[in-house]
């Protein structure tokens, strides 16, 4: 049984990492962890992503953290799902226990530029000798249950790249001496590497049609699907406000003798939008009133992010943080106020340039365009607005495009480079020109989209890249460098 590492493992040199010449210093140990991680099976990478036990093998991760010496135990946590919100609201959540003195871990996905993104303790990311050594702890004990399994027969034999990415965030807060860690699940919620831990506080975001080949193709389904984070006498805060998937997560929480708190029953919000984002500072206020518990009333409480649809997330949030308190947590409403106002997370409408005004915003589904087209009309002004676009193959591509080709005066389309689900630019093109007849400019590289753009764009115009994470990763390093 391995208990937290807290000494120092040797360089990389398994049989199974890529042959290289003698491991001697931090930048080839680097690329050799990350070489190891990356060959691993990764469902973020494939087109037609299977989803069943057979594959998302809670049992497998439940093993992985119990040879490690189970580090989820070590910390308190709050699990947040939700088809859209959950890196804003776990990122709010994060910022306000940090603002309160408390020392904290947030697990998110995916990352824009590098892995260790993925794991931040008090909104550091994860050092880079951090995670390599980290990395060489787990091989011996990844290769042992590859052996294991491959006895079987199973498939995948081992852990997969997003039940290590996991359990490495999960070390390194027990590392770092983490109080508490929020924890974002990566797809659904049931078979999640995730959910493992046994939270605090449980938090559903929202419930839309997204992942439908592995989810279901209803919002009942896939409110099940998120609902499997509901654990036996723990609090479910919920900002799902479709009535089908409230009764499904309503009746799984009877079943399980979960307290849930609503949106709309429970806690309420109202949401003031800056009237331009001329000033940068300005992200727009709620009102927040709740009544589970104490009951609690924040007025024009800032924001730290853009659009009505982060006011929710907010509510959220400040729910989830409600519950927190009622727990016997002292977390002061000064604190709430500093803490929710300095929350931030990148790549969520996230303005990166101006003169023109630039956006880079992960929108991926139609729920998550319609919150972005929603934002752009209700606190953006330009005298033209381009659209960069790229998504992937198995999203609701016309869905998306039935919502941006009415707002945006200038369409660009491509495709990312480092991710093989992303559709086709000229198949995108064809889907634009079949429900309007428009005629959008196709260009192969993100790169070449993105000068396309700028050199259409005048001081006064707006410039929107959006329709995948990993478009915004591609292009965001490019839109904030200043030459």
């Amino acid at each position: 049984m391995h208990r937290f590492p807290t000494t120092r493992a040797s360089p990389i040199n398994r049989t199974s990492m890529p042959t290289t010449t003698k491991v001697d210093g931090l930048l080839a140990r680097h690329k050799a962890a990350l070489q190891y991680l990356y060959a691993r099976i990764n469902y973020e990478r494939i087109p037609r992503l299977p989803y069943h036990d057979r594959c998302f093998k809670l049992e497998r991760m439940q093993e992985l953290v119990d040879r490690l010496g189970n580090p989820e135990r070590a910390m308190r946590t709050v699990h947040v799902a939700g088809t859209k919100g959950k890196g804003s609201t776990a990122a709010m959540i994060g910022s306000i226990l940090r603002a309160a003195g408390v020392r904290t871990g947030v697990f998110s996905s995916p990352h824009l530029d590098r892995v260790e993104e993925r794991m931040t303790v008090d909104g550091v990311e994860c050092p880079a000798e951090d995670l390599v050594e980290l990395v060489e702890m787990l091989i011996p004990i990844i290769e042992a249950m590859d052996g294991d399994r491959a006895a079987t027969g199973e498939q995948p034999a081992g852990p997969t790249y997003f039940e290590i990415i996991t359990a490495l965030a999960l070390l390194h807060f027990v590392r770092c001496g983490v109080d508490t860690a929020v924890l974002e699940v990566g797809l659904g919620g049931r078979l999640d590497s995730t959910n493992v831990c046994l939270p605090e506080v449980a938090v559903i975001t929202s419930i839309s049609l997204d992942h439908t080949q592995q989810l279901g193709n209803t919002l009942e389904l896939i409110a099940a699907e998120k609902a499997g984070i509901v654990k036996p006498g723990v609090p479910l805060v919920s900002g799902v406000t479709a009535l089908g998937a409230r009764e499904v997560i309503r009746s799984i929480c009877r079943q399980r003798g979960s307290r849930l708190i609503e949106l709309g029953t429970d806690f309420d919000v109202a949401y003031r939008p800056p009237r331009d984002l001329a000033d940068r500072d300005s992200r727009g206020e709620i009102d927040f009133e709740g009544r589970s518990g104490e009951p609690v009333r924040f007025r024009s409480l800032p924001l730290g992010m853009v659009g009505r649809h982060q006011a929710v997330n907010a509510a959220v949030a400040l729910a989830a943080v409600g519950e927190l308190r009622g727990r016997g947590r002292t977390i002061l409403d000064e604190q709430i106020v500093s803490g929710l106002a300095a929350a931030r997370c990148p790549a969520r409408i996230e303005v990166v340039g101006r003169r023109p005004t630039v956006i880079i915003d992960g929108a991926h589904n139609v729920a998550s365009i319609e919150a972005l087209v929603a934002a752009i009309g209700e606190s953006f002004t330009a005298r033209k607005k381009i659209l960069v676009f790229a998504t992937s193959q198995d999203k609701d591509i016309a869905g998306m495009m039935r919502l941006v080709l009415p707002l945006f005066d200038e369409i660009i389309l491509t495709r990312y480079r480092l991710n093989p689900r992303a559709a086709p630019p000229k198949e995108l093109a064809a889907i634009a020109a079949r429900l309007t007849g428009r005629v959008c400019r196709v260009c192969s590289k993100p790169v070449d989209a993105w000068n396309a753009a700028r050199a259409s764009a005048g001081p006064d115009d707006l410039v929107c890249v959006a329709g995948s994470f990993f478009l915004a990763s591609e292009l965001r390093r490019i839109c904030t460098c200043p030459t």
